[in-house]
Order: structure tokens, then C-alpha cells, then sequence
């Protein structure tokens, strides 16, 4: 595990369209994922333990964004070959033990990342409605991969501001977590 951090957000930087295989078995295209009032697109994967201490509160967080109009959509770029636990047979099981409400995505040639400059996991890229990148920072803090407050995420905070107003917050704490498992 080599710990990553995210670059600055770049504001106004559109998204990449991707045609990609869900753990439901239908695919999903970027059009397919968008919320009425923003969309949070998510680098994850099942192994990484910096995923693992958020995953609980982040799930909980996005079914609140979701019900005020921003949606969001994981996907999966990491080598599942050297690392199994990251398999799609895992990722539908990961999904399920953690409630998922939305979808879960494979990026098995990896090209998604790479055209997002996706770098770990977690990696969020936080949309408005008009589809500029406005978030592109953590979840919240950790501190030995344990939340150290109670208090709302920085991504929900992010995203709610954006919700309103379209524009995210100036300053934001990258986030941090395990590298991409790159294909060799």
C-alpha cells in the first residue's frame, strides 16, 4: 500500500463519459449517473483500508446527498488479477454488505481512471449540475484510519454547498488513501 494524495480540484473541468459493467449486470453510462442538482463520481475498491474506515458513514452520506437531488456512482480501477479481494465477484459482495444504493462500477482496462487522473482510493470528483468540477477533496479526517469527529463530512458539506450554489468550497483538504493498482 502506498499512500496517495489527491491533486488541488481542478474547478470547472468536465467529466469523462464511460460505458462501464455494474455489479447489478447492466452498464452504465456517465449520462445514466447524473443528479438534478450535482454528482459526487467515486475511485473505490473493496480492499483498501482507507475505503474500509469510511465506508459505513460515506454509504449514509450519500443516501442523504440523494434526496437532495445530487447522486453519486462508485467505480472499481484497480488490478483485480495481483489483487483478488478486488474482484467483481467481490465487489458485488462488498456492495451488498455495505448497503450500496447506488451503482457500483468496474474499470477493468482501467482507462476511466486514467482519463479522470483518478491516483487512489478514495478519490472523489464532486460535479455540479452543469457537470464542472467543484469538490475534489477528502471525506473527512482520519486519524489511523478512524474518523476523529462526529461532525459532517467534508464531502457532504461540499456537495450540499454545491447543491445550492454551483460553486464549491475554495479550500479543500485532498483526499488520501491507497494507490490505484495500476495494471502492469
Amino acid at each position: 500500500m502506498v499512500l496517495t494524495k489527491t491533486p488541488l480540484c481542478n474547478f470547472g473541468e468536465k467529466p469523462h463519459d464511460f460505458n462501464l459493467k455494474a455489479i447489478d449486470g447492466k452498464n452504465y453510462k456517465l449520462s445514466d449517473c447524473l443528479g438534478e442538482k450535482g454528482t459526487v463520481i467515486m475511485f473505490i475498491c473493496n480492499h483498501c483500508p482507507y475505503v474500509q474506515a469510511i465506508i459505513k458513514e460515506l454509504v449514509e452520506d450519500i443516501n442523504d446527498l440523494k434526496k437532495i437531488g445530487v447522486n453519486t456512482v462508485a467505480i472499481m480501477s484497480n488490478d483485480t488479477k495481483n489483487y483478488p479481494d478486488d474482484s467483481f465477484e467481490k465487489m458485488i459482495s462488498f456492495a451488498k454488505l455495505n448497503k450500496f444504493s447506488f451503482p457500483y462500477l468496474f474499470d477493468e482496462t482501467q482507462q476511466v481512471a486514467k482519463k479522470f487522473g483518478a491516483v487512489c482510493t478514495p478519490d472523489f470528483f464532486g460535479y455540479n449540475e452543469n457537470l464542472e468540477l467543484q469538490y475534489r477533496g477528502r471525506f473527512k479526517e482520519l486519524r489511523e484510519l478512524t474518523p476523529i469527529n462526529s461532525s459532517e463530512s467534508d464531502l457532504k458539506s461540499a456537495m450540499k454547498q454545491i447543491s445550492k450554489s454551483q460553486k464549491g468550497p475554495k479550500d479543500q483538504i485532498p483526499s488520501m488513501g491507497c494507490n490505484i493498482k495500476w495494471i502492469k
